[in-house]
């Protein structure tokens, strides 16, 4: 995805991809499995990673590749949104920005080739370029080492814990291939690749009432306005959610939608975050919205199958406005929720 004409939307749609093509080198934009980090240096640590609420770890939801046409600093910019799984929680989200130039220290200043580059396919690598080691379980910086093997790291103990339970009690004395394998921790989210298209122009929205007054032309004068007020509320979000449905009829499988500076399609007319409510970035500059993971994903997550788990309405995702340069590393951005409220 890259930033186009003002108002131009793209959607995402999620699509089975083979391994290799999910890998940093390959610039993805992806759902689930381990993360592929863009910058592969001044990673996200443990603490940036965890749950405000819970504080346990974050699991990885999606990225987004967006580079900034124009911008020699933001050539390669990606965007990873995680997201607490764990009941009863299920409520942390976090996202993170981190941009490259073309000439870099970690990829090719060509194209990435797309021949022969499923050779190692199946195999999962937890040390990075740089040198970092990244957890087991969840594919995130991983700054703790097994004292045994000196060969796994993990986020921190209670994914040390869990892959200790899983297999790598026994597998532990055994550690040739530990740095290409791991078994299946029920942590990660299923894996799929986002593929774009963009939105076609026409598309049927709702008519907006523009005059609510004649809903209460025959009340009495004591209870018009109150009368009023309720009338206009229902409506608009009667507006709202139908403007929303119609939205996304004609391509009712979309799980994203980009369009860096646009307005969210908002699925309710409640919790509708205000300009004071969005944090401006540490740079100083406003940030402004970029793109929205829309409800249909949860069918991909297989959310129905564990217990009480992620939801949401949309999440909007607002970034700086500016793309500040903060060196090679991660800079956290702001995520928005938004609830399906019970509307008819």
């Amino acid at each position: 995805m890259a930033a186009g004409a003002p108002g131009m939307v793209e959607l995402g749609f999620a699509e089975e991809a083979p391994a290799w093509r999910l890998r940093s080198e390959q610039f993805p934009s992806k759902v689930g499995g381990r993360p592929a980090w863009l910058g592969l240096s001044e990673l996200p640590g443990p603490g940036a990673l965890a749950c405000a609420r819970c504080g346990r770890p974050l699991a990885f939801l999606l990225q987004v590749y967006a580079p900034l046409p124009g911008r020699d600093d933001a050539f390669h910019r990606s965007l990873f949104l995680f997201c607490c799984r764990e009941p009863p929680c299920c409520a942390g989200l976090r996202v993170f920005r981190n941009q490259l130039p073309r000439k870099n220290a970690f990829y090719s200043y060509e194209p990435p080739s797309e021949t022969g580059a499923s050779d190692t396919a199946d195999s999962v690598c937890f040390q990075l370029k740089s040198g970092a080691h990244l957890c087991r379980v969840c594919g995130c910086l991983g700054p703790k080492m097994c004292s045994r093997c000196k060969q796994a790291h993990y986020c921190g103990k209670e994914h040390q814990t869990l892959d200790w339970r899983l297999g790598h009690k026994q597998s532990c004395a055994e550690s040739d291939h530990l740095d290409q394998t791991a078994p299946d921790h029920s942590f990660l989210f299923p894996e799929f690749e986002i593929v774009t298209e963009a939105e076609d122009e026409v598309i049927p929205e709702a008519v907006e009432i523009k005059d609510y007054s004649e809903v209460t032309e025959s009340m009495g004068r004591i209870l018009e306005e109150e009368l009023d007020s309720m009338a206009k509320h229902e409506s608009k979000e009667d507006h709202i959610f139908q403007k929303f449905k119609s939205k996304i009829a004609l391509e009712p499988e979309q799980i994203l939608r980009y369009g860096r500076g646009i307005k969210p399609l908002w699925i309710s007319g409640e919790n509708i975050p205000q300009e004071k409510d969005i944090p401006d970035c540490p740079c100083g500059a406003k940030r402004t919205f970029e793109f929205q993971v829309m409800p249909q994903l949860l069918n991909y997550l297989k959310a129905d199958r564990l217990d009480r788990s992620v939801d949401w309405g949309i999440l909007a995702v607002f970034t700086c406005a500016d793309s500040c340069s903060l060196g090679i590393g991660y800079t956290e951005e702001f995520v928005w929720k938004q609830d399906v409220t019970d509307t008819p």
